[in-house]
C-alpha cells in the first residue's frame, strides 16, 4: 500500500526562510491535508510538489493560529473555484473542533465571493470532531484528540492504516497525557521542536508553550516511537538545522530521526 508524506512547510509562525507547517498524506488515490500554512504559500507548495487539487477531498485544521489557519481559506477558495467550473468530482470535507470551524466559516463568509460561498455547507462541508472520536477517512481509522493547549484549543490525531502502520500528528505544543497515550509505540510521530535546548533563552520556546528538540526526543523515547519527525522550528539555524537537530535528538532518542526541509517527501 502506497503511503507518502509530503512536507509542505516546517517553520513556526515568525519565520521568513521556511513555509509554516503543513503536510499532505497520500495513499496513492486521495490526499489528506493537515493545516494550511499561513497563506498563499500553500498554493505554491501544491504546485511545486505536483499535488493535484482534484485528489484533495479531506483536510484537517488543528487550531486557529494564523500560521495554520489562513492558508486553509485559500484551500477552500481553490476547491470552490473548481466547483464553479464543474471541474471537481465529489465533495470536500474539513475536519476540526467546533470553535475553529466556526471561525474559518465566518472568514469565508466575509471574504469569499458570493458564488464561492454558495458551495459552503453544500459541497464544502465543515465537520466537527471531538476528543477521542474515531472516524473512517480514506477507509482508514483516524482518532482525534485534544492536546489540551493552554493558548487556543487544539487537536491532534492518530491514524492507523490497514497494514497496521500507525502515524500520529501531535500538534505544535508539548504532548499532554491526553495526547501522549495516542503516540505510544507508533511507527511515525510528527512533533514540534521549536529550537535547540541551549538556544531556548534566545527563542523563548517555553514562554510560547513550545518545546525544544531535547523534550521532543525524550517524549518519543519514552513512548518507544520508531520514527520521529521534527518540524515547527525557528529559522536561525537555516542551512544547518538538519545536522544540528538530528545530533541533539540523537542524545535522547534511539529510533530513526527525520528533520525534513520544506518540499521533502517521506515514504512512510
Amino acid at each position: 500500500m502506497e503511503k507518502k508524506l509530503y512536507i509542505l512547510g516546517t517553520g513556526t509562525a515568525n519565520v521568513s526562510k521556511y513555509v509554516n507547517t503543513s503536510c499532505v498524506l497520500d495513499n496513492g488515490k486521495e490526499l489528506f491535508l493537515t493545516d494550511g500554512t499561513g497563506g498563499t504559500d500553500i498554493l505554491h507548495c501544491f504546485d511545486k510538489m505536483y499535488l493535484d487539487w482534484h485528489r484533495l477531498h479531506h483536510a484537517f485544521l488543528s487550531h486557529e493560529h494564523t500560521d495554520h489557519f489562513l492558508g486553509m481559506v485559500w484551500v477552500i477558495r481553490m476547491i470552490a473555484e473548481y466547483l464553479e467550473l464543474d471541474d471537481y468530482e465529489g465533495d470536500f470535507f474539513l475536519y476540526g473542533h467546533s470553535e475553529v470551524l466556526d471561525k474559518i466559516k465566518a472568514v469565508c463568509r466575509m471574504i469569499l465571493k458570493k458564488r464561492s460561498q454558495e458551495y459552503l455547507d453544500r459541497r464544502i462541508f465543515f465537520v466537527p470532531i471531538f476528543d477521542h472520536e474515531e472516524r473512517k477517512i480514506l477507509d482508514y481509522t483516524f482518532t482525534f484528540f485534544d492536546i489540551e493547549s493552554t493558548k487556543a484549543r487544539q487537536f491532534g490525531y492518530h491514524l492507523q492504516w490497514e497494514d497496521g502502520t500507525r502515524f500520529a500528528f501531535a500538534g505544535d505544543e508539548p504532548l499532554s497525557p491526553n495526547g501522549e497515550k495516542y503516540c505510544d509505540q507508533v511507527d511515525w510521530l510528527l512533533q514540534e521542536a521549536f529550537c535547540l535546548y541551549d538556544e531556548e533563552p534566545l527563542y523563548h520556546a517555553y514562554q510560547y508553550s513550545h518545546q525544544t528538540v531535547k523534550e521532543a526526543a525524550e517524549i518519543a523515547e519514552r513512548n518507544h516511537v520508531k520514527n520521529l519527525i521534527l518540524w515547527h522550528t525557528e529559522d536561525g539555524t537555516f542551512g544547518q538545522r538538519r545536522e544540528l537537530y538530528t545530533k541533539e535528538a540523537g542524545k535522547y532518542f534511539h529510533g530513526n530521526i527525520w528533520v525534513p526541509d520544506d518540499g521533502d517527501l517521506i515514504e512512510l
